[in-house]
């Protein structure tokens, strides 16, 4: 099946694997930390939550431009061992603390700011490796893939996680998230750095982080994902932030009920991922559609009576989020020149997870002081803002304009016509040109 075809690469599947368990760990231990800070450390502070997510994600919008240098200068390879193997010691020191009694608020934000230091620079090696992995037309396929991986572990760890955190304890849960950063580390020993594919590196010299910069500024297509996926990303996607609001405060719910409700989200998510995979083309009309459609239904998700409609509410939520998240990331990862990659995709990241520490606390203040279900409707805003934004990019950029055909019938008297005709691509103005998608199939008129 064309939606699993990277799966057939061996180098892909091994990676694939290691990078499920490792991720399932992550989500268990992210669980654990929100319930930690939640209902253990706080009294259901809300604004506590935001305050641990900004500080493990705000790193991001410090470190990126390094981070992308050094994935597109060195070893990908390489760098994933020495992250994965700290990121198992932050949280084998976090376990043990909470697991000694000694656990304390400002442990929790120290951890998860380290955390989030060496996160920083994971994340644009982690994206960008896959492209050392599959050959460019698999690199769709290969980027969505990724994506079921982690919202199959969004389904599971949450899951598991409650059920621990009530029977064991949080710190426990830290603590099995160590071993499973060992799945990782064993994939990443096991697939020999001969076989990986050699791909240009940037040189050495000043000026590197500005021309990735200089690189973006001159692609619009980009810019205008990039700023779609800074108001989801920022005001939209505080997926933990929603559902611990919403079932500790506005349902009076449990640990249990907490991590089943990630889970059921993460159904939704998983099938917007395989759906991504089995697409080909990354297209900006399915960005900026996804977009709208998370935002109507975090409206609707807002609006549920109790906590079984709100469970309901969430899978579609969760579809369309990482509808347009993966079909984001595709978009950039594959019409982005190889040696710039590093660099795009790290300013990616820190738009996509850097823009947290903005919106967790305004989130979490507003959850506080209006309810959970006002915070979800900023979340609704935030979609349609994007798509909104995305629309009238598309249609400034392709001269769109509605025609009228005095012969047709019904609805058929009107279409949408570009005064263009056919169009260069978006990115002709940017070092490697010719490796960008022409607009109408990016748009996908």
């Amino acid at each position: 099946m064309s939606t699993f075809k990277s799966l057939h690469i061996l180098n892909y599947r091994i990676w694939f694997f290691g990078a499920l368990v490792s991720n399932i760990g992550t989500w268990m231990q992210r669980t654990a930390q929100d319930w930690l800070v939640f209902d253990h450390l706080t009294d259901h502070d809300a604004g506590a939550m935001g305050i641990t997510m900004a500080l493990q994600l705000g790193p991001q919008l410090f470190l990126a431009p390094v981070a992308g240098l050094v994935a597109d200068r060195y070893s990908r390879r390489q760098l994933l061992l020495i992250t994965q193997s700290t990121m198992a010691l932050l949280s084998t020191g976090l376990g043990v603390v909470v697991v000694l009694g000694a656990g304390q608020l400002w442990h929790v934000y120290g951890f998860a700011l380290l955390l989030g230091m060496v996160s920083a620079l994971d994340a644009p090696v982690r994206q960008t490796f896959v492209s050392e992995l599959v050959r460019d037309d698999y690199l769709p396929n290969a980027v969505a893939l990724n994506s079921a991986s982690f919202n199959v572990a969004r389904m599971i760890g949450p899951a598991v996680a409650g059920l621990l955190t009530v029977a064991v304890g949080p710190g426990w849960v830290f603590l099995i998230n160590t071993a499973t950063f060992l799945a990782m580390l064993l994939s990443l020993w096991k697939i020999p750095s001969a076989s990986l594919r050699r791909l240009p590196r940037a040189a050495a010299g000043k000026g590197r982080i500005r021309e990735g910069l200089h690189y973006v500024r001159y692609r619009p297509d980009l810019v205008v994902v990039l700023v779609a996926v800074f108001i989801v990303g920022t005001l939209g996607l505080n997926f933990v932030l929603f559902i611990a609001a919403m079932v500790g405060t506005e349902f009076g719910l449990d640990a249990d009920e907490f991590g089943l409700m990630n889970s059921i989200m993460a159904i939704g998510s998983v099938a917007g991922a395989l759906l991504s995979a089995g697409r080909g083309k990354p297209r900006l009309r399915m960005i900026f559609g996804a977009s709208a459609a998370f935002g109507v239904t975090s409206g609707l998700a807002a609006l549920a009576p109790d906590y079984f409609w709100f469970g309901v509410a969430l899978v579609p939520v969760g579809l369309f989020a990482i509808t347009m998240m993966t079909s984001a990331n595709g978009y950039v990862q594959t019409t982005t020149d190889p040696v710039m990659r590093g660099r795009v995709m790290a300013l990616y990241m820190a738009i996509f997870m850097g823009g947290t520490p903005i919106g967790a606390p305004l989130v979490g203040w507003v959850a506080n002081v209006a309810g959970a279900r006002w915070a979800l409707a900023v979340a609704a805003a935030s979609g349609i803002i994007a798509a909104l934004i995305g629309l009238v990019w598309i249609i400034r950029a392709q001269q769109l304009r509605i025609a009228f055909n005095r012969r047709a019938r019904g609805l058929r008297h009107f279409r949408v016509v570009s005064r263009l005709g056919d169009v260069a691509s978006p990115g002709d103005t940017a070092n490697g040109a010719d490796r960008e998608q022409n607009p109408d199939d990016a748009v996908g008129r």
